[in-house]
């Protein structure tokens, strides 16, 4: 069995005092996000200086003094760091050297949105893709694909090219529960047509998608997946897309039992990851 934890994004919030209960309880509606608020600058700094490395995105509030030469100070002391602005004060604002901006933090989720991806987009960043032809090219064919599911479409291709003989994506659709739609798909005619349009949440897929763990199966695992139940397949890998922020599961399958790796999994979950900041880029508002 191939897994990967869901990624915990550790978030250090400084807003004015009066916002303080306001920030805390609009981040602790992600259960993904681990954040500490403090309510002054200097708070901020001396936090910083004691956690810089456990410290993932820092969102500063515009309104809590010159937060400018903070950012610039942050910048340069830790590079690595995220920095994500909130302006509730302007009706547009510039990030300057912030790498996102919010000014209605709170309003459709906007800055849990902007959070996930940006962490998303830094994780795309330290992919070893350079020393991996096949996703350095399905980096420049995602670049091309201007809609998702051509995006989507890309994906799969890469995948199939890494020797499975049928391939899936599925996006997840918000809602209690979410639910699971077929959104592409690459393979042999007559099992193209087999593939319902939605997915079941008791199949690997469903499980995957709230597990947020790469899983490969054989006949006879648990949970599974027709495919492999009745014999068109003797292995899938299948890997959330989306990390920080689940946007769907791609299925991919062989023929051979015992076929799929740890490093084909690993391809497979390379190629995923950039899928993963590709859209969560063409959500961003």
């Amino acid at each position: 069995m191939v897994s990967m934890e869901l990624t915990s994004i550790r978030v250090l919030a400084a807003v004015r005092p009066t916002a303080t209960t306001r920030f805390q309880d609009g981040l602790s509606t992600e259960a993904h996000l681990k954040a500490t608020v403090v309510s002054s600058l200097e708070a901020a700094t001396s936090y910083l200086n004691d956690h810089d490395d456990t410290t993932d995105v820092f969102v500063v509030d515009s309104g809590l003094g010159d937060v400018y030469n903070l950012i610039k100070e942050v910048r340069q002391q830790y590079p690595a760091l995220l920095i994500i602005l909130v302006d509730e004060e302007s009706d547009f604002a510039m990030p300057g050297r912030a790498d996102d901006v919010t000014t209605e933090p709170f309003k459709e989720g906007d800055l849990i949105k902007k959070i996930k991806r940006v962490a998303e987009e830094r994780r795309l960043a330290t992919l070893p893709a350079g020393a991996l032809p096949e996703v350095r090219n399905f980096a420049k064919a995602l670049r091309k694909a201007t809609k998702a599911p051509a995006k989507q479409q890309a994906a799969i291709a890469a995948i199939k090219d890494l020797g499975f003989d049928y391939v899936a994506y599925f996006s997840i659709n918000p809602g209690d529960p979410p639910t699971l739609s077929l959104g592409a798909q690459a393979g042999p005619p007559n099992i193209t047509s087999l593939m319902p349009p939605r997915a079941d949440t008791t199949t690997i897929i469903g499980s995957v998608a709230q597990a947020g763990k790469s899983r490969v199966i054989v006949a006879g695992d648990q949970p599974s997946h027709f495919l492999i139940d009745k014999g068109k397949f003797g292995t899938a890998v299948c890997v959330p897309v989306g990390s920080t922020m689940r946007l769907g599961v791609m299925f991919a399958c062989r023929q051979e039992p015992g076929s799929i790796k740890q490093d084909s999994a690993l391809m497979v979950e390379l190629i995923c990851a950039q899928l993963a900041a590709a859209l969560a880029k063409d959500m961003r508002i």
